[in-house]
């Protein structure tokens, strides 16, 4: 799904876990939420402009060697772990758990992702389509204090703690409790995009439609103006982001 969804579009769009791409190297765990590398799906291109969900866990003392990207917004959400990047604008940064890193590729940048621990990390790597090309390449990397709570990673205009990519998106990140509810956000942006990290949840539509998500799952939902939907936990490790998208 490369572009925005028409009118016509069903309602929500669900990716299960299990029905993700895999690929499983001596060092890597990857799962893809999209087409990625070998793997592709005319059908799974993309949500919107998001791109790529990579769920990966690296093994200690392995990672991606120095590699390159272009026109491309290239968000890091640390899981678990550390992880070291370096790059061509000479940024030297360790990515801890907690931490997210936003990377617009632009013009061209190579960079490198290892873990030099002793214990494997996990992330998620997610890639946008920017609004527009060739722009100059940036870095940027904020720790969050994730909360019960939606936590604004990414604003369409970096304010407080948020972050801004080249791409008018809005992206929040939360852990709720078992049983608490969980309003998703209203927004202008008509495209939703959830993704669970850990745990499961219970999304409720209009108090009375369920359906569970579980780690790993995503799901994609056109938002309208008389649908109310809201998260529920349902386990004690509740973790999950949710993207708004024009």
């Amino acid at each position: 799904m490369s572009a925005a969804p028409s009118i016509s579009t069903p309602a929500a769009v669900m990716r299960p876990a299990a029905e993700r791409f895999h690929s499983q190297l001596d060092w890597l765990d990857s799962w893809h939420s999209f087409s990625f590398g070998s793997h592709q799906d005319p059908n799974w291109m993309g949500f919107g402009p998001l791109r790529v969900i990579n769920d990966d866990t690296i093994a200690a003392g392995q990672g991606f060697g120095m590699h390159p990207h272009r026109d491309m917004e290239i968000i890091t959400v640390m899981v678990d772990g550390d992880l070291t990047h370096a790059d061509s604008m000479g940024n030297s940064e360790v990515l801890r758990a907690g931490e997210v890193q936003r990377m617009s590729a632009g013009t061209g940048i190579v960079h490198s992702e290892m873990n030099q621990t002793n214990a494997p990390c996990r992330l998620l790597q997610i890639w946008i389509e920017p609004a527009q090309l060739g722009i100059q390449p940036a870095y940027e990397q904020k720790p969050f204090a994730i909360s019960e709570s939606w936590t604004p990673l990414i604003e369409p205009s970096a304010s407080g703690e948020a972050m801004a990519i080249a791409r008018p998106l809005r992206l929040w990140r939360a852990q709720p409790q078992r049983q608490q509810q969980l309003p998703l956000p209203t927004a202008e942006e008509r495209l939703l995009w959830i993704q669970v990290i850990d745990g499961e949840l219970r999304l409720q539509s209009d108090g009375t439609r369920q359906q569970v998500l579980r780690r790993g799952d995503g799901l994609g939902l056109v938002q309208d103006t008389t649908t109310s939907r809201e998260l529920i936990g349902i386990s004690d490790t509740a973790d999950v982001l949710l993207f708004a998208m024009a």
